[in-house]
């Protein structure tokens, strides 16, 4: 049952750490604060975190529309402070804001600032207190007993080391996610990506937190890989193939808040708490946590109403600005919308069109060398969609979005060209079984061959492709040309082999894809049927036909293979009296 307002606390509600400034900061700067993180008003401190005031973004875009951009905000903020500790009743908060009409309330603790309590967390409190109770949730006992034991044992163990440390640690994002959508199904979740995230009691954990988790983590497992990113200060423990793990991936950060400077940038990220670690989150579905640290071990936090978006399958995103920022977010709720079998919402899908319809993305382009930031998340998202089984729905949505204009602006995906890339995935399918072809590569391949050649050699080195890959597709239309040329007049099958042997596989599935039914026709000739020919004599037939072995086999077998292919030979009598009539005996003595 949830507390009622006279026994819940403030503790249990604000958000921490603060966001705050300092008296003699501008107003410019305490501008650039708000548009930073967001938030609508700033508390100002004094050097030992004492409260001196709060300065509203509405105090502020007045002081700058008259022009005092860099007056002093001591100068413009309510010095008339209200505030509360973390011990204060929400019932007493809720009188302070009705009487007062204040929109938020700093929370002190021996004069210090500790944390702020606003309208929106009384709204959420309010909500819990309409159903008489906090959403039916899984316990941590059950939620465990979708985890193997293996993972259970290990989410456990962390969670230990990070209570030494006067941390707290939580499950957060896909795993939760899936967790929560499999409901009461029997059997274990097949997890292999896990993020964690760490957070303080009552302040931000240091920002190498989640670093020094993984590192003792490493300690209890020998034989994991750890790497450490240190740009992001988050670590990524590795399993390839352990005995009871398997192949694990687990991420670990410590709590953070992010900035994106420009459109498409890389975010620029800082120590947080886990309210604002999963606000900076893209869905509402991907920002559910559940903590694994006592007191409260298993409790959900959904500040965000995602169990909600759950229960209604749809992709909610939770800024306006989501896509503007980044938009590989509108190829990840693509993904995840079709994999999960959602919808987008609504107002989310007005958040792409108005993206894309913006040129935000084609001015990010001409106007930062950053770019290539963008691209390298971009490749990663196409990678994951060309990889999976839904590749064809996810590309028909992001198309219908207009989203794969974000790989160029000149780009359309045709329906014509969904056939051929239907025609490529069988193709790969039957001629590549063992794998060695990267597919998903060849399918960006043939993506990128959708543009007009001056534009090709621009993606593809923007999404870092090899030299290999590059090398093959500034090639592709002289092949393709040299290959339709040769199909103009009639050809011999031997004639056909000898051409199309000189071309790797991805290189001929590539050209039939785009080319013209006949050719198409032909290289699927060639790779189902012609390719696998062989002369119906090998090296020890013609040894116990009485020819010693010479350099010259190779020679006899070769043309032999090639009159076979032109049906002058069709079984191994006719071989060998091929062979009798064109090379004597006396040509080896």
């Amino acid at each position: 049952m949830a507390k009622s307002a006279e026994l819940a606390t403030v503790k249990e509600f604000m958000s921490f750490p603060v966001r705050s400034i300092h008296p003699h900061n501008t107003v410019a700067e305490a501008q650039k604060v708000l548009l930073r993180y967001g938030h609508s008003g700033l508390t100002v401190v004094g050097d030992a975190g004492e409260v001196l005031g709060i300065i509203s973004r509405r105090d502020l875009d007045i002081a700058a529309y008259h022009g005092f951009q860099d007056a002093a905000v001591e100068s413009h903020m309510s010095t008339s402070v209200k505030f509360v500790t973390p011990d204060t009743t929400l019932a007493e908060v809720q009188i302070l804001m009705i009487r007062y009409d204040i929109g938020r309330l700093p929370v002190v603790e021996t004069q210090k600032l500790v944390g702020i309590i606003t309208r929106s967390d009384i709204l959420r409190y309010l909500s819990i207190q309409t159903n008489n109770q906090e959403l039916q949730t899984p316990t941590l006992a059950e939620l465990q007993s979708r985890l193997t034991p293996e993972l259970g044992k290990l989410l456990i163990q962390a969670a230990q080391e990070a209570e030494k440390r006067g941390w707290h640690l939580y499950l957060v994002g896909g795993a939760v996610r899936d967790m929560l959508l499999a409901g009461e199904e029997s059997g274990y979740l097949e997890i292999k990506d896990i993020d964690l995230v760490v957070d303080g009691f009552h302040a931000a954990a240091d920002v190498g937190a989640g670093v020094e988790l993984a590192k003792a983590i490493q300690e209890i497992y020998p034989d994991v890989h750890l790497d450490i990113h240190g740009a992001f200060q988050t670590a990524a423990l590795s399993w390839q193939q352990n005995s009871e793990l398997g192949k694990l991936l687990v991420d670990i950060a410590t709590a953070r808040t992010e900035f994106y400077p420009y459109p498409a940038a890389n975010p620029e990220v800082e120590a947080s708490s886990i309210r604002q670690d999963l606000y900076r989150r893209d869905f509402s579905v991907n920002a559910i946590a559940f903590r694994l640290t006592p007191p409260d071990s298993g409790k959900l936090l959904d500040f965000f109403a995602g169990l909600q978006d759950l229960q209604m399958r749809q992709m909610r995103v939770l800024h306006p600005n989501s896509f503007i920022e980044d938009p590989t977010r509108i190829y990840r709720g693509v993904r995840f919308a079709i994999r999960l079998g959602f919808k987008l919402e609504a107002q989310t899908e007005n958040y792409i069109r108005y993206a894309i319809s913006s040129g935000v993305y084609e001015r990010t382009a001409r106007e930062n060398s950053k770019t290539p930031a963008l691209q390298t998340r971009l490749k990663t998202e196409l990678k994951l969609i060309l990889s999976a089984s839904y590749w064809e729905a996810a590309l028909v949505l992001l198309n219908d979005l207009g989203a794969l204009r974000c790989i160029h602006p000149q780009f359309q995906l045709h329906r014509d060209f969904l056939r051929k890339l239907r025609f490529l995935q069988r193709c790969l399918q039957r001629f590549d079984q063992k794998g060695k072809l990267v597919h998903w590569q060849i399918k960006l391949e043939a993506i990128i061959l959708q543009l007009a050649p001056e534009y090709r050699l621009e993606v593809a080195t923007n999404f870092q492709m090899s030299d290999d890959n590059i090398r093959c597709l500034s090639n592709l239309e002289d092949v393709e040309a040299r290959i339709i040329a040769f199909f103009s007049i009639a050809q011999t099958d031997s004639q056909v082999v000898k051409l199309l042997r000189q071309y790797d596989l991805g290189t001929l599935i590539l050209i039939g894809t785009g080319t013209t039914r006949l050719i198409r026709g032909q290289i699927w000739r060639y790779l189902t049927i012609l390719q696998h020919i062989q002369a119906p004599l090998n090296g020890n037939d013609l040894k116990k036909m009485g020819y010693k072995p010479s350099p010259q086999f190779k020679e006899m077998i070769d043309n032999l293979l090639t009159a076979t292919l032109d049906g002058v030979v069709v079984d191994f009598e006719s071989a060998q009296n091929y062979v009798i009539q064109h090379y004597s005996n006396e040509m080896f003595e």
